[in-house]
């Protein structure tokens, strides 16, 4: 199946997720220490940022006009809108820092080649970061879906303060909401002194 255009979906005809309790545990832990490679060349520890930070995660952005992953990619739940989501992001990206937000970024397992060209391709104000070895997946046993052989993790994101995830948005549906739905949180959530 050809990806003719990435931003307009009908959600209706595309099958939400549902609540499996992947995301459960989250809420309350302390991030580890570990690294990951961001689009901007640096390597990012999220458990060492102070202050609020909000991390989007989602399977894997497509490219226009390439060939899907898997020709039923639009009708597994939770696959489809990770580049509505990402541009969601972009979009609210200067509500989001006057609402708190310190740092955002996307994670995804994509490569950091792949996210690096996306990033530039979208205008990105922030970065994304790669867990390509899955090592933060791991670490915190988050929601992944397995697919054409590789490990993706499912749509998420989180809020962090001071190392510790405060708020977990999981499921997300419909991708494209899901900044707006962090926006509304963080306003009515704001950094304690």
């Amino acid at each position: 199946m050809t990806q003719k255009n990435l931003l307009e979906v009908d959600w209706s005809q595309i099958p939400a997720p549902v609540d499996d309790g992947g995301a459960a545990h989250l809420k309350g832990l302390m991030l580890p220490a570990i690294s990951l490679l961001a689009t901007d060349d640096t390597s990012v520890n999220l458990s060492a940022l102070p202050g609020r930070t909000v991390v989007f995660a989602y399977p894997r952005t497509g490219e226009p006009g390439k060939i899907g992953l898997v020709d039923d990619w639009d009708m597994i739940p939770g696959a489809r809108g990770c580049t509505p989501q990402t541009c969601a992001f972009r979009d609210l990206f200067a509500e989001l820092k006057t609402a708190g937000a310190a740092q955002v970024f996307g994670l995804s397992t994509q490569s950091n080649a792949y996210q690096t060209e996306m990033a530039s391709r979208l205008h990105l104000p922030f970065p994304v970061l790669s867990d390509e070895k899955l090592a933060l997946t791991r670490a915190l046993n988050l929601p992944t879906m397995a697919v054409a052989g590789l490990i993706l993790i499912k749509r998420l994101a989180l809020v962090i303060d001071d190392a510790r995830i405060k708020h977990v948005f999981y499921p997300v549906f419909p991708p494209d909401r899901n900044a707006g739905d962090v926006l509304d949180w963080l306003k009515a959530n704001p950094v304690e002194a």
